[in-house]
């Protein structure tokens, strides 16, 4: 495999609005400037055949399909971590290819082009990625993300991993864009119980530091409605009623334009309008953060 500080500096430079998964020219890893961690997040894409066992109406993925992420080769994958963290430790990647401002790195990244823990290789690369973060001598304040809609949550290697994400300052991102078995079949075109939905959640709040990811936003030019407020509000108190609390709750906003076939009838909302809903969330204690 051709040296990967060879093909790092021939991109366009970064910026919030480009997450583009080829812009290192590798396989698996992918940088972006992420507008909700306020720096250089190495993303690893193990989706790379744009499978996914969800389909969110605002996902910016072109080509999905339903499906699940195929054989991860290892090697490769371990290869380019290594080299990617250390262009960006000691290579100039930061300065010809990240704004000022952004450069640090906030954290690594399992998200990419469908659900990442769908992947039967899921627990040997947080295995992986725990080996490349101390050969590099990553410090130990870059965070290990793992951005998942949480339907798989339930399986026990998943459950581990977590676990031991949890050892590498890691978190869990679980999408909760509304809280209703309706809600979730209309935004991420996928039927299943909110039961399941809140089982799912526990496990992960159970396994490792969770914050609930939210994408609010107007379809066919109307809000979510006072009653999506209402389930999404009445869901989470019930939570930490039973004793369950997320970390918090990361309220966002359409950043890019979707590739799935509603992208028409999806617009942005003002910002006023998720402060004011991130300011009902508030009430539950919980610290919310908002990203228009």
């Amino acid at each position: 495999m051709s040296h990967p500080t060879t093909m790092l500096n021939t991109g366009k430079p970064l910026g919030t609005a480009n997450h583009d998964r080829d812009s290192a020219a590798l396989r698996y890893i992918y940088p972006v400037v992420s507008r909700r961690a306020g720096g250089v997040s190495v993303g690893i894409n193990l989706n790379t055949n744009n499978a996914c066992n969800w389909r969110c109406i605002y996902c910016q993925v072109p080509g999905l399909i339903r499906g699940a992420a195929p054989t991860v080769d290892l090697i490769v994958l371990e290869n380019e971590l290594r080299d990617f963290l250390n262009e960006l430790l000691h290579g100039d990647f930061m300065q010809s290819r990240v704004p000022e401002g952004a450069r640090r790195i906030n954290d690594i990244a399992l998200s990419g082009n469908g659900e990442p823990t769908s992947a039967a290789d899921f627990p040997q690369v947080i295995k992986l990625i725990a080996r490349v973060r101390d050969e590099v001598a990553l410090p130990e304040t870059v965070k290990t993300v793992l951005i998942t809609n949480g339907s798989l949550l339930f399986r026990n290697e998943v459950q581990q991993s977590l676990r031991d994400m949890a050892k590498l300052n890691g978190e869990v991102w679980f999408k909760l864009d509304r809280a209703s078995e309706a809600g979730i079949q209309r935004v991420n075109d996928i039927r299943i119980n909110i039961s399941k939905v809140r089982d799912n959640l526990i496990a992960a709040i159970a396994c490792c530091p969770t914050w609930l990811q939210t994408c609010w936003f107007a379809l066919d030019g109307e809000p979510p409605s006072r009653q999506d407020e209402d389930d999404y509000f009445e869901f989470v108190s019930a939570l930490l009623h039973d004793g369950h609390k997320p970390q918090g709750v990361l309220l966002y906003g359409l950043a890019r334009p979707s590739m799935q076939v509603e992208a028409p009838r999806l617009s942005a909302l003002p910002a006023g309008h998720l402060q004011a809903f991130a300011e009902r969330l508030g009430k539950l204690g919980l610290p919310i953060r908002v990203t228009p």
